[in-house]
């Protein structure tokens, strides 16, 4: 089966996010003030071939663990869905 993976990987809460703050800052300057706590992180999506919805799972989640996602410095979050 071809199923599809949108995943979002996101700097961990406890860490600084320098891109987020400049943005922060940034919407201030172009006078949305009432914008704050900015994160900035990626969105991925891809297709995979699987033979069930649980194998496109543990696929989806050992991509992110190995590849796609720094663990110490990133958490992520990922919905598989049948094409």
């Amino acid at each position: 089966m071809k199923f599809a993976a949108e995943i979002n990987v996101m700097p961990l809460k406890a860490l600084l996010d320098p891109q987020g703050k400049a943005v922060t800052g940034a919407m201030s300057n172009i006078g949305l003030s009432q914008i704050e706590n900015v994160r900035i992180g990626k969105h991925i999506s891809f297709e995979l071939d699987a033979d069930d919805e649980n194998s496109a799972n543990e696929m989806v989640d050992s991509a992110c663990k190995k590849l796609l996602a720094n663990l110490v410095m990133e958490s992520y979050e990922f919905v598989v869905k049948p094409l």
